[in-house]
């Protein structure tokens, strides 16, 4: 008796565990059931004109020969090219009820057809109103009324550790639900300046690209945009635009069909804890301006390589990924006020903020010269070559040193090519002119001390700090 007792008493202590444990796992199905109709399947469709060749022939598409072969050669030489349709899938979400949906750039990017299909099974051929490469948004728009709409949330008030959920259309699985939890807010990818990625474990892949992904009060609280992968497929990481970004970006499309952002013109890096000790800083913060482009509204403003931008306008710029952002967003011929460190001080600048060009420009690099009587920097373990007057003209430069060659054992990342402008200690930039010179400033570091050098790679300018050994 006392046995079958002491059982009851355990099987019952056991039900009232499984309880309040399902209790405190969310139930998805309501959201489920009440976003699931706001969020579309896209399919496009792009020709591909004669772009596919099995062999290379040995004329142009303007030779005769080129039409001949096409017209009569496809049998026997099955490699000759011909057009061909690209399909691809994607998701999307209604954010009015005249038909604008909003999906990722890169879905419809090329496109010569965009389908969209509604979880009623209706389809309507879609206009792409406009798309912006740089946030990856789209808006596109059918010809419909009446349609379900998506809430919208504040992404700022996510919190990291906090339930969301993907509606969309991985491999063509139409309205698939996944879900997971905030993993990071706030994530800088490389080569995305403008967006402050949304990190999650939600189960992303290839189709659920441009869907949308909701807080558990069935808000819409970003874009699922990038998944992290070595496989191509879901592998815990994926990152999504927060919606406040996309539908700033959507406002823009809508109005004029591009988006216009302000620009400075300069080039920036992060500010890590050895830059922060060699310029003086307290701790690392802000954005290290590495170069300033010639005639831009930096250089008119009296902005400097070797400045660290603090803040902008009112914004504080904790680390260079925020300033891209703040610029971005600021209103082409708009005042704006930077408050910069410079050479161990405080100091503010007003500049007229410029317009970014709708495509990045990409410099040419400057032809070198072969360099002649190379010397060894011994503390650096370069082997460094003073530019001639026509090497100069040629790099865009008045000063500075060559690597010629970087031996093994040398110090900090610096390559073959690159060319050393400037030193920079406890604040004071120096710039470098001569191996003598430079010589000499290493050998009044002290052993294990660091310097930072101010390197010209390419077109482009970045700050190397390099701790040296004991040896002089």
């Amino acid at each position: 008796m006392l046995k079958r007792l002491l059982l009851s008493a355990w099987l019952l202590l056991a039900a009232n565990l499984a309880f309040a444990q399902a209790r405190e796992l969310p139930d998805f199905a309501d959201l489920a059931e009440r976003q699931g109709a706001a969020v579309v399947n896209i399919s496009t469709t792009q020709v591909v004109r004669g772009q596919r060749f099995g062999h290379q022939l040995p004329f142009d598409e303007d030779d005769p020969a080129f039409e001949f072969f096409r017209r009569f050669a496809p049998k026997q030489f099955p490699g000759i090219p011909r057009d061909y349709e690209n399909k691809s899938l994607g998701s999307g979400f209604i954010v009015s009820q005249d038909g604008y949906i909003l999906t990722n750039a890169h879905v419809v990017d090329g496109a010569d057809e965009v389908v969209v299909k509604l979880t009623d099974k209706r389809e309507f051929k879609a206009k792409v109103i406009g798309a912006d490469k740089r946030t990856d948004v789209a808006l596109i728009k059918i010809d419909a009324g009446g349609l379900p709409v998506v809430r919208m949330g504040d992404p700022a008030r996510l919190r990291v550790g906090e339930w969301v959920v993907a509606i969309g259309s991985p491999f063509g699985f139409e309205n698939s639900v996944t879900a997971g939890i905030v993993s990071a807010k706030g994530r800088s990818l490389p080569q995305e300046n403008f967006v402050p990625f949304i990190q999650t474990d939600v189960a992303i892949n290839p189709g659920n690209s441009g869907g949308p992904l909701f807080n558990m009060k069935g808000e819409v609280v970003g874009i699922n945009s990038q998944i992290y992968s070595r496989s191509g497929g879901y592998q815990g990481i994926a990152f999504a635009i927060p919606i406040d970004v996309a539908m700033e970006v959507q406002a823009q499309l809508r109005a004029s069909g591009k988006v216009s952002r302000g620009r400075i013109g300069v080039m920036i890096q992060e500010v890590t804890k050895e830059l922060a000790e060699s310029f003086g800083l307290s701790k690392p913060q802000g954005a290290l301006v590495a170069s300033v482009e010639k005639d831009s509204p930096a250089e008119k403003a009296g902005l400097e390589a070797g400045d660290v931008i603090l803040r902008f306008n009112d914004k504080s710029v904790a680390q260079s990924a925020d300033l891209p952002r703040l610029v971005g967003g600021a209103k082409p011929g708009s005042q704006a006020l930077l408050q910069i460190w410079r050479s161990g001080a405080s100091k503010e600048i007003a500049l007229t903020v410029g317009e970014m060009p709708d495509e990045p420009v990409n410099g040419r690099a400057a032809r070198r010269a072969k360099p002649a009587e190379p010397a060894q920097v011994g503390r650096l373990g370069l082997v460094l070559v003073e530019p001639s007057t026509e090497q100069k003209r040629q790099l865009g430069i008045r000063h500075g040193l060559i690597v010629e060659e970087v031996r093994e054992g040398a110090r900090g990342d610096l390559r073959q090519g690159d060319v050393i402008l400037a030193l920079i200690q406890r604040g004071v930039q120096t710039e470098v002119r001569s191996i003598e010179q430079l010589n000499g400033l290493l050998a009044k570091v002290g052993k294990g001390g660091s310097v930072t050098l101010l390197v010209r790679r390419g077109d482009s300018q970045t700050f190397v700090t390099i701790r040296l050994g004991d040896d002089k």
